[in-house]
């Protein structure tokens, strides 16, 4: 006999491991259920690209993270979102198929329920809760843009560089698997900057690095290492979806 239901179907394990999953009904469920597959994503995969149709969305789970990039014609890049089990990537805030605006790339590799975008379509106009909901979740993702743009312009890159972790233990844990080399393309800086912030980082006993992976030892140090913009988007989380779906009033 399997030991749980996730064994049965390994998608059960998506709907317990992502919010917006969790909050669906029992017939979006299995709408969902009947289209949907599980893949597993490696680091740096794109999952969406700039220019090209969006067909699926994504909604990552366990430790999954994925970052919406925009990128220069000079060959720049920063990130100006990121996504991970709280949310989805792809078509949950468009109205059917559309051209991605900028890439979405896999920043700590991990898990997630990959479904047609017809499917979810779908599910928007058999559930007004569905479609209140991924409405609510592209608020959230817009105060996060705006959020980011104004902390890449107004904030020193220490405080960026702790708000990006915190983030990040919060959907992979402690450990957090990603090169500083990636961290310093995420914030939209040179390797030698990003170097000077992590030395001081790890001597203040905040973090630790380790091969290829950055490993948070205090949290509450880089809380008071970072700026404001963390816990202005976890209050703005909290007011449009919290664990209901319906935000501090649900």
């Amino acid at each position: 006999m399997l030991d749980s239901v996730a064994e049965l179907n390994p998608l059960e394990e998506a709907f317990a491991g992502n919010l917006l999953l969790k909050t669906v009904s029992q017939e979006i469920r299995e709408l969902l259920l009947a289209v949907g597959e599980r893949v597993e994503l490696p680091v740096g995969e794109r999952v969406q690209t700039r220019g090209q149709d969006v067909e699926w969305s994504y909604f990552p789970f366990g430790s999954t993270m994925i970052s919406l990039v925009v990128q220069l014609s000079d060959g720049r890049s920063i990130e100006v979102a990121s996504i991970g089990r709280e949310g989805a990537v792809g078509g949950i805030i468009s109205c059917g198929h559309a051209p991605a605006f900028g890439d979405a790339r896999v920043q700590v590799s991990g898990s997630a329920m990959r479904v047609p975008m017809e499917a979810i379509e779908r599910a928007k106009r058999q559930s007004g809760f569905i479609s209140n909901i991924f409405c609510r979740y592209s608020d959230y993702l817009l105060a996060q843009v705006q959020q980011s743009a104004a902390c890449n312009a107004l904030h020193p890159i220490n405080q960026r560089a702790a708000r990006w972790l915190l983030t990040a233990q919060d959907r992979a844990g402690d450990r957090i698997e990603l090169t500083q080399e990636a961290l310093a393309g995420l914030l939209g800086v040179q390797r030698t900057t990003l170097n000077a912030v992590v030395r001081t980082l790890q001597d203040e006993g905040l973090i630790t690095i380790k091969r290829g992976r950055i490993i948070v030892l205090d949290r509450r140090g880089l809380e008071r290492n970072a700026c404001e913009c963390y816990a202005a988007v976890e209050k703005h989380f909290a007011a449009v979806i919290g664990e209901s779906g319906s935000g501090n009033s649900g």
